[in-house]
């Protein structure tokens, strides 16, 4: 499945609803460790159909930044039945945040 942009205003519906866990990355254009991030997130998104991959733009998202307190990016965030059930800061390997979803 494709990474979903998740936005402020489609939060809720692509996080918070979800029938299934979201694996949201926070994450900026400018952010080093942020792209090299990204194709490791983009594979697990297209490996993993138990799941929903979302990434929020936090220089374009200030509001969904600020509300889950991200201070470091990347951030990755685990939603489970619309609610905070792990997270990571920085740079991992692909196994670490596929343990996050366990």
């Amino acid at each position: 499945m494709a990474e979903v942009k998740v936005t402020s205003e489609n939060f809720e519906e692509e996080v918070l609803k979800s029938d299934k866990p979201v694996l949201v990355d926070f994450w900026a254009e400018w952010c080093g460790p942020c792209k090299m991030l990204g194709p490791v997130i983009a594979e697990i998104a297209e490996e993993n159909d138990s799941i929903k991959v979302g990434k929020v733009n936090v220089d374009e998202e200030i509001e969904l930044a600020k509300q889950f307190n991200i201070m470091s990016i990347p951030t990755v965030i685990v939603f489970k039945d619309g609610k905070v059930a792990n997270q990571m800061v920085g740079f991992r390997p692909k196994d670490d945040i596929l343990n996050l979803l366990k």
